[in-house]
């Protein structure tokens, strides 16, 4: 009989100390379990911040190498252009004279040459971007491509415009003309709508076409796929610069994208 009270008070020391280790041990695991998904993070924040740099590194580079061309375009190729056009314009023919008709198309092939060039260093050109902004940059592409009579252009600007820092300004020109560059090689469209809003604390920029379409997860991931390439260039562009992009497309039914950047931090 009096030994029931210590095999009791044992039996209760026991099972105390059973769930004290109990305890230990699942706040150990969970200690070790929240240590793991902090350093989880910080390693996928690190990765990404990694990626982030490699992409800004080689879009800058890239940058370079399209301010380098174009200055390259216009001091030489230009040059030789205007020299053959100044050749061509002091050539002692008179309008009788049999190659006189082929003088004045070789002038105008020449001319459009070098506007064409002209318009190509431009695009190329950073700085001119930053000179001039945003809006006025597209709206010479879009002239350009109007005046050409390739497609049937419409251009909004909604809004006041509102300064946007340099290296985005570049980044959306960027994403602008690769846009272009896919609607004009993959769409079949016979009509574009750009449209520029400057809202209150978000800037959007919209590139709509009425061309056949695509399947925009297929063409992003595809490794064989120029406009594939194209696509990712433009989804990085605009992580680097904080902005969301959405690609609606329908099979016959065109294409539209959408580029939407906070600016407050501006």
């Amino acid at each position: 009989m009096d030994k029931n009270p210590e095999i009791y008070f044992v039996t209760i020391i026991g099972v105390i100390l059973g769930l004290l280790l109990v305890g230990f041990i699942v706040t150990i695991l969970f200690l070790y379990q929240r240590r793991q998904q902090r350093q989880e993070k910080e390693m996928a924040t690190l990765k990404d911040h990694y990626e982030r740099e490699v992409l800004r590194s080689q879009l800058e580079i890239q940058e370079n190498a399209f301010k380098t061309m174009g200055q390259e375009l216009h001091d030489n190729i230009g040059q030789m252009l205007s020299v053959a056009k100044l050749t061509l314009s002091v050539m002692p023919i008179a309008k009788d004279h049999p190659a006189w008709d082929q003088l004045q198309n070789s002038k105008e092939v020449l001319n459009k040459a070098i506007f064409d060039l002209s318009n190509l260093t431009k695009s190329l050109h950073t700085d001119r971007i930053t000179q001039v902004g945003l809006a006025d940059s597209i709206r010479f592409e879009l002239y350009a491509l109007k005046k050409a009579g390739i497609l049937d252009i419409h251009f909004n600007v909604e809004g006041s415009e509102e300064p946007i820092n340099e290296q985005k300004s570049i980044f959306l020109f960027r994403i602008f003309q690769e846009s272009l560059n896919n609607i004009l090689k993959h769409s079949q469209a016979s009509e574009v709508m750009v449209t520029l809003r400057y809202l209150e604390n978000h800037f959007i920029m919209e590139i709509a076409d009425n061309g056949v379409g695509f399947n925009v997860s297929e063409k992003r991931h595809s490794i064989n796929s120029h406009s594939g390439v194209g696509l990712k260039s433009i989804f990085n562009r605009a992580k680097l610069i904080g902005a969301e992009l959405t690609i609606n497309s329908e099979s016959s039914g065109g294409t539209i994208i959408q580029i939407e950047l906070p600016l407050k931090e501006e």
